[in-house]
């Protein structure tokens, strides 16, 4: 492992963050590294989850954050600094200033009064959260729920305005209430599961029965996305950042370096292989949500922009085939979707481009065991690069 990977995911953490908390007279008692964002060349930020003796001498579980890269200047309140690592408890994140605000039930409160949501009491609950990157925190309030995001300051009210153009034009994002300079953005909440939810615990209305109205919906979901997203610089494709996600495997465990490398230089372009369109970015079971059969949302777009359709269409495969390893009772009607909708793809899409896309998808999921620190990351890496080889042999066989 590179060394800061090594000193933030290793024994020498615990140090870290028991020397970052002796300011407030807490001590750690226990620890476990939860999240592992590494950018090789560019520092590592791990997410832990900790068993704290608190200064009273009651216990809490907290999370924690520590981070190699560089720091905001200067360095927000709740930000120790140890040599180049800088260490924070949850919600004193660096670079989302807002989260302290959405994890308060009394200040969000305030907050959805803002939005015109006024009058009781609300609850919170974080339902996401990515160090230094992103959080989600679900607002329960007398008149329903709320999803509060938030991200990085500069980038709330462009969030805030591709949610408002995309519902204008008829995609079926939340609406957007509200955004705030220090980086949050209120968002009103939709009907349906995500497809995710159906997948894990399918009821009656379980839509992988009879998957014809859901591939449907999800084509056109995909089309309702507005032209004017399709802005700025291309986007650069999963092919194209295959070599990134290589190398965070073979940071990771070296062993697995050749195949990861492979697997990368197979998928890998350098000039665009199909038109440009408005495309969501992270096109997943996730994002979408489903009642009665079909789609009822779009969730996530924030990295929506110019790109290539074959992105999004080969985000989904990718994850559909990997969600079938990981729950095996689900592979057969997951194995269904997938065909069905690679089926729906090839009729406007160059099948082998679009298999050779999703291996580059996988390899990308690949590094994901290891970011959760999954207990038994390394064999779940290797099956994921297994694969993603086998995506890379259908684009082969036509």
């Amino acid at each position: 492992m590179t060394s800061d990977l090594a000193l933030l995911t290793g024994p020498a953490a615990g140090d870290l963050i028991a020397a970052a908390l002796r300011g407030s007279g807490a001590q750690l008692l226990d620890w476990a590294a939860t999240q592992v964002d590494h950018q090789p060349g560019r520092g590592t930020t791990v997410g832990y989850s900790a068993r704290l003796r608190l200064a009273d001498g009651s216990t809490a579980d907290e999370v924690l954050g520590a981070s190699s890269r560089a720091l905001p200047v200067p360095l927000p309140s709740g930000v120790v600094r140890i040599g180049e690592v800088g260490l924070w408890r949850f919600p004193h994140d660096p670079d989302l200033p807002g989260l302290a605000v959405a994890a308060d039930p009394d200040r969000m409160r305030r907050v959805c009064a803002s939005v015109g949501w006024a009058g009781g009491e609300v609850t919170v609950r974080v339902v996401a959260y990515r160090p230094r990157r992103r959080a989600v925190v679900r607002v329960e309030t007398a008149r329903g729920e709320l999803y509060v995001k938030a991200v990085r300051p500069d980038r709330a009210r462009g969030l805030h305005r591709r949610h408002r153009l995309a519902l204008a034009a008829g995609c079926p994002v939340p609406p957007a209430l509200g955004w705030s300079e220090d980086g949050l953005v209120v968002l009103a909440g939709l009907p349906g599961r995500t497809l995710r939810r159906h997948i894990v615990r399918p009821g009656p209305d379980d839509p992988l029965a009879d998957p014809g109205p859901l591939v449907s919906s999800i084509v056109a979901t995909l089309h309702s996305l507005p032209g004017e997203l399709a802005t700025g610089p291309r986007r650069r494709t999963w092919g194209q950042k295959a070599r990134h996600y290589a190398e965070v495997i073979a940071a990771a465990d070296p062993a697995l370096a050749p195949r990861a490398l492979r697997v990368a230089a197979a998928v890998h372009h350098t000039t665009p292989q199909s038109p440009d369109a408005a495309v969501h970015g992270d096109f997943y079971e996730s994002q979408l949500l489903v009642a009665d059969g079909v789609v009822t949302g779009l969730l996530d777009i924030d990295t929506a922009g110019r790109g290539e359709r074959l992105d999004d269409a080969a985000c989904l495969l990718a994850h559909l085939s990997v969600l079938a390893q990981i729950h095996p009772h689900r592979a057969t009607a997951l194995d269904r979707l997938g065909m069905a909708l690679l089926t729906r793809f090839t009729t406007t899409m160059d099948g082998p481009t679009l298999a050779t896309r999703t291996a580059a998808v996988v390899l990308s999921l690949a590094t994901g065991p290891h970011r959760v620190q999954e207990p038994r990351w390394r064999t779940t890496t290797a099956t994921r690069l297994t694969l993603a080889e086998h995506w890379l042999d259908l684009a082969s066989s036509g």
